[in-house]
């Protein structure tokens, strides 16, 4: 049984359309906000939110499991605490209960800073955000995981340009092994994403050993204010490609409506 939720209306997602929800993570939160959100934690949840150490760890989690519960709420008429999820093989997460007329699809990413949830109607979609902070040297890391032609491109840029680019590629990367559901089960090498110099469109080469069409994706980056890099991944079939629309979580406005995200702060 689905219980009301609010008297809210509820938010329209058409089919052609992925929404990506984001919210800021401060290393801490304030006490009522706390509160709120482990109220609406399951009892799985409850368990993996005490097990981090630090407070940090802990409000980064917490933001992340509100706001997924907060956001799909804004599409049906669940309450947010009525959000039953399970773990597919690889770790990507889905609804699980209740039971919905329609196909709701989402992916969650958070870092130091930022938390975010895409969500789309029936088609698998990744996304990924990350602090680009965090990493000394992005260089030795692509050269043990990336593509001998993204390397080559990383190689190829002034030392200067190299981090920025260098999380352009892995955030794409993380995006696309998520919306496949396959984790790191899709070895990094084993796929390209070929990058423009104003980003218009993103190309992907798949491995023919993957036994997957590189055609049927669209991949995006999703510019966002520094030093954060985002970037998210949709399977649109033939369709055209998804309108996307970032959406601040502190309020309810879309920043933007075009297809082609051109900035956010």
């Amino acid at each position: 049984m689905i219980a009301p939720r609010t008297k809210q209306p509820l938010e329209d997602l058409p089919a052609g359309e992925c929404h990506i929800w984001f919210d800021r993570a401060p290393n801490t939160l304030p006490p009522a906000r706390v509160a709120a959100y482990e109220a609406l934690l399951a009892p799985d949840e409850m368990a993996r939110y005490r097990t981090f150490r630090f407070e940090r760890h802990r409000h980064l989690y917490l933001l992340t499991r509100g706001l997924v519960r907060n956001t799909l709420s804004r599409y049906t008429p669940v309450a947010p605490a009525q959000w039953c999820f399970a773990v597919a093989s690889h770790g990507k997460p889905y609804i699980a209960e209740p039971t919905l007329p329609y196909g709701l699809s989402f992916n969650l990413s958070n870092t130091e800073g930022m938390v975010v949830c895409a969500v789309a109607r029936d088609v698998p979609v990744g996304v990924d955000v990350e602090n680009t902070d965090r990493i000394d040297d992005p260089l030795s890391i692509a050269a043990d995981f990336f593509s001998p032609h993204e390397v080559g491109d990383l190689r190829a840029l002034p030392n200067e340009l190299q981090r920025e680019r260098f999380f352009a590629y892995w955030t794409l990367k993380e995006s696309y092994i998520k919306a496949r559901g396959l984790g790191l089960a899709i070895p990094l090498d084993q796929f390209s994403f070929l990058l423009s110099e104003d980003d218009d469109r993103i190309g992907l080469i798949v491995d023919a050993r993957q036994g997957e069409q590189s055609g049927v994706w669209q991949c995006a980056r999703i510019p966002v204010p520094a030093p954060h890099a985002m970037a998210i991944v949709i399977r649109r079939g033939d369709a055209p490609d998804f309108l996307l629309k970032m959406r601040d979580a502190a309020s309810p406005m879309a920043l933007e409506t075009t297809g082609e995200i051109e900035g956010a702060d």
